[in-house]
């Protein structure tokens, strides 16, 4: 698994992004809840309910 943090200009943790083995994705907000899923080889995004939220990679539009 690959972890990457995202920071704001101040260095604090806004969100992290966990990749698998198979390129799926899924982003977690500073309090480490899960925001949503990305799939690549459905080409979709999905919230943390695992409704689909839209087509493409839109993870970071899911971080509040």
């Amino acid at each position: 698994m690959n972890r990457q943090t995202l920071t704001d200009a101040r260095c604090h943790m806004i969100s992290t992004l966990d990749r698998d083995a198979v390129s799926k994705q899924t982003m977690r907000d500073s309090r480490n809840r899960i925001v949503g899923y990305y799939d690549p080889r459905t080409n979709l995004t999905k919230d943390a309910r695992f409704h689909t939220a839209s087509s493409g990679n839109l993870l970071a539009s899911l971080i509040r």
